[in-house]
């Protein structure tokens, strides 16, 4: 339906659209010092605007606001239809402690009572 409209209406329809939806989005890809808003976010990519956003390849670290949600590993990246979609090879979940290197049960007593 979006053909039948004229191109400069086409046009300004795009830019709402990309406008509206970097607005709502939370999440941002970091790059450094370089800040990109995600536009939509899957399980293995997520699309960044193209006219601001370069090709990217490599570690990225994903926020959501302040928030440090991931660190992506981009393998891939490709322009359509005015948005870099970036595929990425792994996605590490960050967590604010350490990985235990041993199993904790679930049963165990929180602490031992000394011997009166």
């Amino acid at each position: 339906m979006l053909e039948f409209l004229p191109k400069d209406v086409r046009e300004g329809l795009d830019v709402a659209r990309k406008r509206e939806a970097r607005r709502k989005s939370r999440l941002r890809v970091q790059v450094g010092e370089a800040v990109f808003p995600v536009l939509r976010f899957w399980h293995d990519g997520f699309a960044l605007d193209g006219d601001l956003t370069p090709h990217l390849r490599g570690l990225v670290d994903v926020y959501d606001g302040a928030r440090h949600v991931f660190q992506c590993l981009i393998v891939a990246s490709t322009q359509e239809n005015g948005e870099i979609i970036c595929e990425f090879k792994r996605s590490t979940a960050v967590t604010d402690r350490a990985p235990l290197d041993y199993w904790r049960d679930e049963n165990a007593p929180v602490g031992y009572l000394p011997k009166a």
